[in-house]
């Protein structure tokens, strides 16, 4: 250590030297050396840089390095993660994953093998030949069921999703497009004509009710009024004389 030591120091030294840097860092903070060329300068940071795990003395706290394999590690034989062309599992880099695992590229980690899952299969669909359900006796069925798990690079790999086979069915006639079309219009024509004619007959009764209505008004105003008869008592009172 170079005797020149000073207490003013900058960046979280508590102490320093010219030629070495840090000497000692401020509470809380890790001391490192950091290589430059073929001198070694002491630092304090907040956290450790890749490539190194922190431990807490009483006295300093210090960045360690991790394994060579290792770019990151939680302590010196816990690694978090890998250098390119090793595979992390369990704290450990390793070049080629145990038996039961694989190497997934992505993650550069060692995982379980996992295989394909499929539902149950779905009931058999209706008899049908070239899209029809009828006008044929023999013709084709099918059921499907789905992936609800894809299998990963090792794992057993998917088997068919739809199953088809053979069916008899009782032959029908299809009905035929022009006539049932022609069937489908007759029954429109014959809706609409039974439409009007319940329109027209409630017209009619409309029309009726009217003019016997106006009638009984015609008869009113031309009938003449009835006189009142008079009163038989009073004509035949005594007429006095006496004056």
């Amino acid at each position: 250590v170079h005797p020149n030591v000073s207490q003013g120091c900058q960046g979280g030294c508590a102490t320093c030297s010219d030629y070495n840097g840090c000497l000692s860092c401020k509470p809380r903070l890790f001391f490192v050396l950091e290589r430059i060329g073929m001198k070694q300068i002491g630092v304090c940071l907040s956290s450790c840089p890749s490539g190194y795990y922190g431990t807490r003395y009483p006295d300093i706290n210090k960045c360690a390095k991790c394994k060579a394999d290792c770019d990151t590690c939680f302590t010196r034989n816990f690694c978090t993660k890998c250098k390119s062309g090793f595979y992390l599992y369990s704290g450990k880099c390793l070049e080629k994953c145990p038996d039961g695992l694989e190497a997934n590229n992505h993650t550069m980690e060692c995982t379980s093998i996992v295989h394909c899952e499929t539902s149950e299969w779905s009931p058999w669909s209706p008899c049908m030949k070239k899209g029809r359900t009828c006008g044929f006796k023999r013709g084709n069925e099918v059921r499907v069921r789905e992936i609800v798990q894809h299998p990963s690079a090792r794992g057993n790999p998917c088997p068919a999703t739809s199953e088809s086979r053979k069916c008899i069915v009782q032959r029908k006639r299809c009905q035929k497009e022009g006539k049932g079309k022609k069937n489908r219009e007759e029954k429109r024509k014959k809706s609409n004509k039974d439409e009007s004619k319940e329109t027209r007959q409630e017209s009619k009764g409309r029309a009726a009710r009217r003019q016997n209505r106006e009638q009984r008004e015609n008869n009113n105003k031309t009938q003449p009024k009835k006189r009142k008869a008079p009163n038989k008592e009073q004509d035949l009172a005594p007429v006095d004389t006496a004056h």
